[in-house]
This record gives C-alpha cells, sequence and structure tokens, in this order.
C-alpha cells in the first residue's frame, strides 16, 4: 500500500512540473500585450519599462521568478485587474466556485446514483427508458439553455429566487443545479453500466441463491463494486467543478475563477492565466490522489499489481 501511494505521488510531482512548463511556453507564445488594455495606446517606453520590471524580456528569469513565487503562493500582479494580485484574485474567487462546484458534486452524486441503480435494476421497462432518455437530454443540454431555462421558471415567471448575482444561500440553488445537470447524466450513466454488470457476476448469482434480500444484494453487494467506476469519474468532475464553469458564473453573475481565467485569456495576462492552471491543477491530482488511496482501499487488488 505504501509503495503504491509513493509511486502515485512521484507520477503527480512530475505531472504537476509537466503542467507548469507547458502552460509556461504556450503563454509566452501567445500573440497580445497585457499591457495594452485601454483604448489608449500605452508609450513604448512605459512598456518597456513594465516588462524589464517584471523580467518579461526574459523568459527563462521570468520561468524561475513565476516557479519560486508559486512555491510560495505568490502569482505575482495582475494585469487585467488593476491593483490585484493574482493571489488575491485566486483567494477570492476559489471558494466561490468551490461551494458551487461541491454542492453541485453532492447532488449530482444523490441523484445521479440512485437513479442508475433503479434503471439497472429495471432493465428495458418503461423507467430505465425514461431515466435513459433523461440523461441523454442532460448530456446534450448546453448549460446555457439550462441555465437559461431554469432562471426563466424560478426567478420571472415563478420569482422565488433572485435571477443573479452572489452573496446569499438563495443566490446557490440555480447555478448549483444548472452545474450539476450534467454530472448527474453521466454518473447515472456510468453507475447503470456498472450495475449491469455487477448484477451479471457470479457472486451476485450466489448471493440471491443463498436467499440474501434483493435489496441487500441490490444497494449493498452490486452497488460495493459497481460504485468503483463512478468513484473514478468524481475525482476530476469534482476538480472541473470546483475551478468553476465559466458559462453558469457568466449566466448568473457569480464572480468565480472560470470569469477570471476567460478574462487573462483574452487580455494575454501571463500570471493570472498560469495561477488559475496550476491550481485547476493542484486540484485534479490531489482529487485523484485521494481518489487512488479510496479506490485501493475499497478494492485491494488494485495495490497488488504495483
Amino acid at each position: 500500500m505504501i509503495r503504491h501511494l509513493a509511486r502515485r505521488l512521484s507520477w503527480a510531482i512530475v505531472t504537476l512540473i509537466a503542467v507548469y512548463v507547458i502552460t509556461f511556453f504556450m503563454v509566452v507564445m501567445i500573440p497580445g500585450k497585457p499591457f495594452q488594455q485601454s483604448d489608449r495606446n500605452m508609450p513604448i517606453e512605459v512598456e518597456r519599462a513594465l516588462r524589464a520590471q517584471y523580467s518579461m524580456d526574459n523568459n527563462w528569469l521570468y520561468f524561475w521568478e513565476f516557479l519560486g513565487g508559486a512555491v510560495r503562493l505568490d502569482f505575482g500582479p495582475s494585469f487585467t485587474y488593476n491593483d490585484w494580485t493574482c493571489t488575491q484574485i485566486v483567494a477570492q474567487a476559489l471558494p466561490i466556485s468551490a461551494t458551487i462546484g461541491i454542492l453541485a458534486i453532492l447532488v449530482a452524486v444523490l441523484i445521479g446514483v440512485p437513479l442508475g441503480v433503479i434503471s439497472a435494476s429495471r432493465r428495458n421497462s418503461w423507467v430505465d427508458v425514461s431515466i435513459v432518455s433523461g440523461v441523454l437530454i442532460g448530456i446534450s443540454l448546453p448549460t446555457f439553455v439550462s441555465g437559461a431555462a431554469l432562471m426563466a421558471l424560478f426567478a420571472v415567471a415563478w420569482p422565488i429566487l433572485p435571477i443573479g448575482g452572489w452573496g446569499t444561500l438563495w443566490h446557490l440553488p440555480l447555478p448549483v443545479i444548472t452545474l450539476s445537470l450534467p454530472f448527474i447524466a453521466y454518473i447515472c450513466r456510468l453507475t447503470r453500466m456498472a450495475m449491469l454488470d455487477a448484477l451479471s457476476s457470479d457472486y451476485i448469482r450466489t448471493a440471491i441463491a443463498k436467499g440474501v434480500e434483493p435489496r441487500d444484494v441490490l444497494w449493498t453487494h452490486a452497488l460495493k463494486v459497481a460504485f468503483l467506476p463512478v468513484l473514478s469519474y468524481v475525482g476530476p468532475a469534482t476538480a472541473q467543478a470546483v475551478t468553476g464553469s465559466f458559462v453558469v458564473e457568466k449566466v448568473f453573475g457569480v464572480p468565480g475563477m472560470g470569469q477570471h481565467f476567460v478574462n487573462a485569456a483574452l487580455n494575454a495576462d501571463a500570471g493570472l492565466i498560469m495561477s488559475t492552471v496550476l491550481v485547476f491543477s493542484v486540484l485534479l491530482i490531489s482529487l485523484n490522489f485521494a481518489i487512488d488511496i479510496l479506490y485501493a482501499w475499497l478494492d485491494p487488488r488494485i495495490t497488488m499489481a504495483y
């Protein structure tokens, strides 16, 4: 077990370094000038002085300075938002996106897993067909469409929730539900497929032959194995949800990570681009590492392969 975790941790560190190197050189190569953000052009002398001040004329120096600052959680100034550092922007936006993202994943698991189990247990029935049809709609429907529909229903036609913004608990339901819909669909589909495989396994037929209650067979024996693929999906899905969905944040006016990343890319803000990418990468790698630990605990055969 310890050897398995050490191997995973070493690969996580290597992956994070690779992400930083690739992101840095992609940022250096993108067109655009981070200091030219207004209609009035900045004098060339001022721009040269700013580039020299932040070591942007020497890519290798900037590479090591930014890396050293990132280790200290100091990502430098933002050229998109005046008088703000990238660290301040991430610290302000990440909790907002994390709140919406974690709640969306919890809603997706609590709804998607039972729907998948019910669909698999009633295969080819009208219940199964209805759930599968709903899953296809949930996967295919863009979030800006579902978000606008929920806003029109619960904020305009039946005004029980605010139309957008941030600051109170009443601002949570609409973006959380909108963000959770595609995750519900994917989790339901994964659970259904895994449950169908589990229910056709020999150990399930043995449990049924021994007289185990159908409910226990379904929700205890089969689901424990069927949940493993869902668990593998939940890790990267949580990182994706936590770092924010630009579309959902844009529709509901939520000041989260997604909007800052897109604005940074449009303005060639190197520091903010790399800081948001690194935050996403750390979350993704950390959650996958946690999933590996939980996966190995649920299925000890994993560690035997290492």
